[in-house]
C-alpha cells in the first residue's frame, strides 16, 4: 500500500474522509518534517506510518468536535501537533500556534507557507506572557503532550472564552490526573464535561480527549509567572 492509500484508508477507519488536496498536504508536511528534523530534532518519530498514526491521526481526533469558524489556540504546538493537522482538516478554523522555542516557530512558519494555509499564525512566546494580552480570547485551547493536567489547566484555561472549551490530548493514564486537577480546574473557572476515548488499532494504544468547558471567568492572576504552574501547581 502506498502512502496516499495508507492515509486515506487509515483516516476513513476513524470516520475522517480525506480529500486528495488534504492528502497532498499531509505528504508535503511529512517530507518537510523529516527534512527539517535532521537539523532541529523536532520529533523522535520519523517512519512514515508511525508519523501518520502517532502524530497525524492522533492530532486529528478532535477535528470533528470543534464548532465551525472557531478560534483555536494550540499551546505548546511543537512541530504543529495538533494545530497544523487541525487546520489541514478544518480550513474554517482560525488557529494560533504558540510555542516558546524559536526554532519550532521558524519551522511552523515555513510549514504554513509550504502548505499554503490561511488564517493560521505561529507565535513565539511563553504562555504566561501571551495570556496577559490574549486573556479569554479563544473559543478553544488545544494541547497535546505538554504538561501534567493541574499545570496544563493553568496554562490553557485563562486563554479560553466563557462557554468555550479546552481540549486536552492524553494517553490512557488519565484518572489520577483528573483527581489531581479537580481543584485547579475549579479555581480557573472550568468544568469537565466529557472524556472521549479512542482505541488506535494501528498502534495498539488508547487515546483520550478531555473536554473542559469554561463556565466562569478565570481570576486574572492566572497563569502565574516564574514557572509556578509547574513548580507549585494548584492542587
Amino acid at each position: 500500500m502506498n502512502k496516499r492509500e495508507f492515509l486515506k484508508k487509515m483516516f476513513c477507519k476513524y470516520n475522517i474522509n480525506l480529500s486528495e488536496e488534504q492528502i497532498d498536504k499531509f505528504l508535503l508536511y511529512y517530507d518537510f518534517l523529516i527534512e527539517e528534523n535532521s537539523k532541529f530534532n523536532l520529533t523522535a518519530i520519523t517512519e512514515f506510518e508511525d508519523v501518520a498514526i502517532k502524530h497525524f491521526l492522533d492530532s486529528a481526533l478532535a477535528s470533528t468536535f470543534l464548532k465551525s469558524d472557531s478560534s483555536v489556540i494550540d499551546v505548546g504546538s511543537g512541530a504543529g501537533f495538533p494545530g497544523v493537522v487541525l487546520k489541514i482538516l478544518r480550513d474554517d478554523l482560525k488557529i494560533t500556534l504558540l510555542d516558546s522555542l524559536n526554532k519550532r516557530i521558524n519551522f511552523l512558519n515555513q510549514t504554513i507557507k509550504l502548505l499554503k494555509l490561511d488564517d493560521i499564525i505561529a507565535v513565539h512566546a511563553r504562555v504566561e506572557d501571551f495570556a496577559k494580552e490574549y486573556f479569554q480570547k479563544f473559543d478553544y485551547a488545544t494541547s497535546r503532550a505538554v504538561a501534567y493536567l493541574p499545570t496544563l489547566s493553568e496554562y490553557i484555561l485563562p486563554l479560553v472564552k466563557i462557554n468555550g472549551e479546552a481540549v486536552v490530548y492524553k494517553a490512557q493514564k488519565l484518572d489520577q490526573e483528573l483527581i489531581d486537577a479537580q481543584k485547579a480546574i475549579k479555581i480557573l473557572g472550568g468544568k469537565i464535561i466529557a472524556v472521549k476515548e479512542f482505541f488506535i488499532e494501528e498502534s495498539s494504544s488508547e487515546r483520550k480527549l478531555l473536554f473542559i468547558k469554561k463556565v466562569l471567568q478565570t481570576p486574572k492572576i492566572y497563569p502565574r509567572g516564574k514557572n509556578l504552574p509547574k513548580t507549585k501547581p494548584l492542587q
